[in-house]
């Protein structure tokens, strides 16, 4: 069966986040950080990023269905604390390397 793959996009709360996040906010991207290598080390997560400028972050991750998706994407603790807004989207891997 083929897994069910789904994308977050993630948005800073300001264009200019990455300046001056306040310690709070770069403390919460710490643990975001180490929220999706868990992720990546339980093999769910495939690839995450952000852009150079900071205005959007991506993770491309597997997951059951729609619901279990969406039950990771808000334990992500930048979307909890409301540091960064995400969207969760279907997404189609068509192709990429190793496969």
């Amino acid at each position: 069966m083929t897994p069910n793959h789904f994308i977050i996009v993630y948005r800073p709360p300001r264009p200019t986040f990455a300046e001056d996040a306040t310690e709070k906010e770069s403390a919460i991207i710490g643990e975001h950080f180490e929220f999706l290598k868990r992720l990546l080390a339980d093999k769910v997560l495939l690839i995450a990023g952000r852009t150079d400028d900071a205005s959007m972050g991506i993770a491309v991750f597997q997951a059951p269905d729609r619901p279990a998706a969406e039950k990771i994407m808000r334990a992500d603790p930048a979307v909890k604390a409301g540091v960064f807004s995400a969207e969760l989207h279907r997404y189609r891997l068509a192709l990429f390397a190793g496969k």
